[in-house]
Order: C-alpha cells, then sequence, then structure tokens
C-alpha cells in the first residue's frame, strides 16, 4: 500500500504530460547535471523529482542481493551493505554537490556510471538484476527479478542502466552485491605513457588480481598507481611478481575515492581553468599513445588503459574525436569548463545502433514525455 500511494501522483503526472505534451525531466540528487555539458534540448521539461520515493525493500545479505527504491541515497545503500562486508563492486561515482554526496540510486542506475574498477569487474548494468519502471504511457512495468538467470527475451532491466531517463522513470532496483575483498594492496610505479601502457598490457594478459589502476602525470613526472584486490594469497603472490614499491592502509583508500569522485588534484586542477573543458575518451584497452591536439596535456588514465580523461578547449573537440576514433574508439564531452556555454559532443553512433535506439524510445516513450539527450552516450 505505501508504495502504491507514494507512485499514484508520480503515475498521474506522467500520463497527463503525455496527454499535454508537456515534456518531464527526471531528476534526483542532481549529482550529474553537468555531465555532456549544459542542457540544450530540455526545453520548458518540468523537473520529476525521486527523492522522495525511497527505503530498502528487501536485502538478503547471504543471497548478494538488494533491492532499493530510486530516491534511496547512494550513500545510505553502501554504509548498509558496509555494515554486512559487502559493496558495490563497480564503485559508482559519488560526485558532490554543495560539498555533500546526495545521489541516488536511480540516478546511480540511469546514468551508469562507473568508477576505477569497472575494467576488472564489470558495469553498472552487470549487476543490475531486476527493475521496475514508469514508462512514457504511465504504465507501471516491471522486469527481471533477484537472480542472474531471469530473462526470457530482451534484458529491460539493463537497458535502463546508462538510458539517462529517456525511456521510463525508474522506481525500483534490485542489484547483486559481492562481499568486501579480503585483501588490497596498491602499487606505484615511476613511468611515463607509453611505460605505463605496455605494462597494463602485459599485466592484462597473466593471472593477477588486478582491480583498478590509474597513470598520472604530475609536473613532468608521471606515476601509474595499480590496485590489487582478492585472495591475501594471490595479492601476495603478485606484489612478488609485478614489483614496484607498495602502498597499504587508509590513505591509499582515499585516493582512489579521490579518483573515483574526480577530487585528484588533475581534476581540480584542470577544472580552474574556464577555457577547458574535461572530455572523456572511450577507446580499446590496448590503444597506444593518443595523437591529443597540440597544446593540449597529458591525459590521466583509468581502466588499463580503457579510459582516457582529457582536459582541452571548446574548440579541441574534433580533434579529439578524431584521435579517439583513430584509436577505435570515441570521445564525449563530460565536464563544461566554468564558461556558461559548451555545445555537448556526443559520441558518433553507427546508423544501426541510432535506429535501434530510436525504436527503443518509440517502443517505451511514444509521446516523448521524458528528456535528457544532451547525456546519451555516456556511461559505462
Amino acid at each position: 500500500m505505501e508504495s502504491a500511494a507514494l507512485l499514484s501522483p508520480i503515475i498521474e503526472r506522467v500520463r497527463e504530460s503525455a496527454r499535454s505534451g508537456h515534456a518531464l525531466r527526471i531528476c534526483g540528487g542532481g549529482t550529474k547535471d553537468f555531465v555532456g555539458g549544459t542542457p540544450q534540448a530540455t526545453g520548458r521539461a518540468d523537473p520529476l523529482d525521486m527523492r522522495a520515493y525511497v527505503g530498502v525493500v528487501d536485502y538478503e545479505p547471504s543471497e548478494l542481493v538488494v533491492t532499493v527504491r530510486a530516491g534511496t541515497p547512494l550513500a545510505e545503500l553502501e554504509a548498509l551493505l558496509a555494515s554486512r562486508g559487502q559493496c558495490l563492486p563497480f564503485e559508482p561515482p559519488r560526485f558532490a554537490v554543495g560539498g555533500a554526496a546526495s545521489g541516488t540510486v536511480g540516478g546511480m542506475v540511469a546514468c551508469g556510471l562507473s568508477g576505477p574498477a569497472r575494467a576488472s569487474v564489470g558495469a553498472v548494468r552487470d549487476y543490475v538484476l531486476g527493475i521496475e519502471i514508469i514508462n512514457g504511457k504511465g504504465e507501471l512495468l516491471r522486469f527481471g527479478g533477484q537472480v542472474m538467470k531471469n530473462v526470457a527475451g530482451y534484458d529491460v532491466s539493463r537497458l535502463m542502466a546508462g538510458s539517462w531517463g529517456t525511456l521510463g522513470v525508474i522506481t525500483e532496483v534490485s542489484l547483486k552485491v559481492l562481499p568486501v575483498p579480503v585483501a588490497e594492496t596498491t602499487l606505484t610505479f615511476e613511468c611515463d605513457q607509453a611505460s605505463a601502457l605496455a605494462r597494463l598490457h602485459a599485466w592484462g594478459g597473466q593471472p593477477l588480481p588486478l582491480n583498478a589502476s590509474c597513470w598520472v602525470q604530475d609536473g613532468g613526472r608521471g606515476q601509474l598507481f595499480v590496485r590489487l584486490r582478492g585472495a591475501r594469497a594471490a595479492v601476495e603472490a603478485a606484489c612478488v611478481s609485478m614489483g614496484g614499491e607498495r602502498h597499504d592502509g587508509a590513505d591509499v583508500a582515499a585516493d582512489w575515492d579521490a579518483c573515483r569522485d574526480h577530487r585528484l588534484p588533475w581534476f581540480v586542477d584542470g577544472a580552474a581553468h574556464s577555457e577547458h573543458a574535461l572530455w572523456r575518451l572511450s577507446v580499446p584497452q590496448t590503444a597506444p599513445v593518443l595523437a591529443l591536439p597540440q597544446g593540449v596535456a597529458a591525459p590521466l588514465i583509468e581502466w588499463q588503459g580503457g579510459l582516457r580523461w582529457v582536459h582541452a578547449p571548446a574548440d579541441a573537440g574534433d580533434a579529439l574525436q578524431a584521435a579517439a576514433h583513430a584509436a577505435g574508439g570515441h570521445a564525449a564531452l563530460f565536464r563544461v569548463g566554468t564558461e556558461p556555454r559548451l555545445e555537448s559532443k556526443s559520441p558518433k553512433q553507427d546508423a544501426a545502433l541510432l535506429a535501434i535506439s530510436r525504436r527503443l524510445k518509440e517502443a517505451f516513450d511514444p509521446a516523448g514525455v521524458f528528456v535528457q539527450p544532451h547525456r546519451m552516450g555516456i556511461g559505462g
């Protein structure tokens, strides 16, 4: 009864929007409103705030499954899991608004963004078991369930991860969680970008408990950070075979959290330049050093080489897209500088994928109630 009473006004508002043709913009804590640049296609869309729809519906630690309402603060869910020695292994970013982490579980799934461990453990969508949504017709629909093998036909639950609220209102989600790893250690290596990529490529072909990596250049000095997680014996053996300088303890954990939430000096210092934007280049892990435009500094590299963050002016967008495309990937605007306007550079989709996206939009939201188009193509 409680869920029905809370959902009833949301359903009615969606139905009224479909009848009137007035668009809605689904929102939660607003922690990712900056992603993709200044919203330009939302027009007069009204916000549909989901933060009142909160609560843990079901949690079975022994089954490694939790079901949560979309407006539940992400911080509360992570605290609950931590109290039982469990976690969201894909490390969703917790970008702060006004100094406080206020993101929601629904926003976490809708944006589909993952943190440093994404390359080794998978993305948000890989942990979505089931989902409940309100589509653009105002229908309450459920997909999936609370176990891994529960899908016959299209896996709509995972389709919602990274959809940025364009297909429906996420109201409830069931997630697979995992135990906190028994052992964790970070190794550091002083090396240039090419050497760092070569090391990561070599390690990628070995049975090592490699969980996350980050290469960054500070003051002309390059440093590679590699986080190992897993069984204690495997981590210890990897430390011996890989070498480097070993770091344990809370200080290293704080550094990885800062990487996850873009609070490292590299991100902060780059954002201080008003003419610069933060670009996200997604490329194959085996891609070499990219030919970046002249004057653009070396990137910060994550995901064992698969994610390259670049600070660059707005007019460098085409060159960055070309560099990423040449390596088999794509570039997208992630965060604008302090200048008030900057056009979004969304990844170019191939015609077949674009056609599929349009048909999905027509099926879930035929009246075009939900808008967030400036962010599509940014996720993972």
